[in-house]
């Protein structure tokens, strides 16, 4: 009989990629194997969804994003605190600042198996050497202390190998998890549209995430200007740091009344069926939910090549990529699909399809499982095989 383990997930903010990734990894395990803490810094709707689905969510306040030494050595010895008193097989560390004191955290209070997600890198080339030396140098370092690390790409996995951050027989590449239903039809385009405002004979040009640098707000406002079509309506799903600075820039554009700004919404996979097309202008990433969710509704896909979004957005077969950073070539990339209805139709449907048995909960589920039991345990009954992950 497999015994039940206690894991803790720790991610600084229960939100966005990171924060859908590490819920679906949760509920995808059975329950009666599994028993999953979240340990956040802060969240969004996700915190209520992981509580609604049963899970216990402790917040440790001093978790934060932002570099302040003296909290984050504070927020540290909370960890270990929880850590220590909480009796954990696994803790399960996501996103950089998570990451870091998670693992050391995780290393003082003696958790006997440490693992954490990539799913992205804290350093970009939009750093200066100095600091993206520093940032890489910390990551070999806790590459010491940690027993797996999952990888979200192919790409992301590479470059993890590439840096030499953890030795390569400890790393694994996952995907996203989605869960496909039906392809969204006319009826779920009519909704979607009515959902957002979207007035009568406008393309929509949407993105769903949140608004702050990585995803370069700015680059996708200033290429919604230049596809130079007033008949094209941008919609941005998502909230964030910049956005009372990206609505100005989009009144500067000429975008006033052709750009709306929707917020934090529960319902993003009743939208994307009003899209005509996704667009994500990001500077990096590591593998974008919003992109595999697009894709998963049968929207074609324009996407900056980063990281590891060219693994699933197959270029000129699955959706377009052009260069990070260069909004006019963006531009040009939608207007190109509003042009071409058929192919864009074609991306879409190609996108769907391509989207195979290695992105569902049951697989994701299945690594967890592997992962968290450790070398030669074998795939242990822990996994939820019917559930299905909104």
């Amino acid at each position: 009989m497999t015994s039940r383990l206690r894991v803790a997930q720790v991610v600084t903010r229960l939100m966005a990629g990171a924060g859908h990734v590490a819920l679906r990894g949760a509920m995808s395990l059975d329950p009666a194997a599994y028993e999953v803490v979240f340990i956040i810094g802060s969240g969004n709707r996700l915190v209520q969804e992981a509580r609604d689905a049963g899970y216990e969510v402790v917040v440790a306040e001093r978790l934060r994003s932002e570099i302040a030494p003296l909290d984050d050595w504070r927020a540290r010895a909370d960890l270990r605190a929880v850590l220590s008193s909480g009796s954990f097989d696994v803790v399960h560390t996501h996103s950089a600042k998570a990451g870091a004191l998670g693992r050391l955290a995780a290393r003082d209070a003696g958790v006997p198996r440490v693992v954490h997600t990539y799913h992205g890198f804290p350093f970009h080339e939009f750093q200066s050497r100095p600091r993206r030396t520093t940032y890489i140098a910390l990551e070999r370092a806790l590459g010491k202390i940690t027993d797996a690390v999952l990888a979200v790409g192919p790409a992301v996995a590479a470059e993890a190998i590439r840096r030499k951050l953890v030795p390569p027989e400890r790393v694994r590449t996952i995907g996203v998890a989605v869960s496909s239903g039906p392809e969204p039809g006319a009826t779920d385009r009519a909704e979607a549209r009515r959902l957002l405002g979207v007035p009568p004979g406008m393309h929509v040009v949407g993105t769903v995430g949140r608004l702050d640098f990585q995803k370069a707000p700015d680059d996708f406002v200033t290429a919604l200007a230049a596809v130079g079509r007033q008949d094209v309506l941008g919609i941005w799903v998502g909230d964030g740091p910049l956005r009372a600075r990206t609505e100005r820039l989009a009144a500067r554009r000429g975008l006033a009344g052709r750009m709306v700004f929707t917020g934090e919404r529960p319902d993003v996979a009743a939208l994307l069926p009003g899209f005509d097309v996704f667009a994500m202008a990001s500077r990096y990433e590591g593998l974008p939910c919003a992109i595999v969710e697009a894709m998963g509704a049968a929207r074609p896909v324009v996407a900056t090549a980063v990281n590891a979004v060219p693994n699933i957005v197959i270029a000129g077969e699955t959706g377009l990529l052009v260069p990070p950073g260069m909004p006019v070539l963006l531009a040009r990339a939608i207007g190109h699909l509003i042009d071409n209805p058929a192919l864009a139709s074609r991306l879409g449907r190609a996108a769907r399809a391509s989207l195979g048995a290695e992105l569902t909960p049951a697989a994701l589920g299945a690594v967890l499982d592997e992962t968290y039991r450790g070398p030669g345990a074998g795939s242990a009954p822990g996994l939820q095989p019917a559930l299905e992950v909104a």
